[in-house]
């Protein structure tokens, strides 16, 4: 995942998004447009992530906490972990 990101392994953001009404949805094209640095279709399949990469929400299966629709609260941290090819 970090090569998609310019060798990056982890960063904080402030994001310009509505606290408290901000989703996961949003976040998305966020990174896309701030963070990702280059094969945008290993990371992004049309309004999700590609399958393959699980993703954690404060150390949670994002499955158990609404996927997409998840509202992201301060001090929240997003986990991107590529399943593919080793990790």
């Amino acid at each position: 995942m970090e090569l998609l990101f310019g060798g990056v392994k982890s960063t904080n953001a402030e994001l310009p998004l509505d606290e408290g009404k901000a989703t996961i949805r949003d976040l998305l094209p966020w990174i896309r447009d701030n963070l990702l640095k280059e094969r945008e279709e290993l990371f992004l399949d049309g309004d999700s992530v590609r399958p393959g990469i699980l993703v954690l929400i404060n150390d949670a299966d994002w499955e158990l906490e609404g996927e997409l629709d998840y509202v992201l609260q301060q001090k929240d941290e997003i986990v991107f972990i590529s399943t593919l090819h080793g990790g």
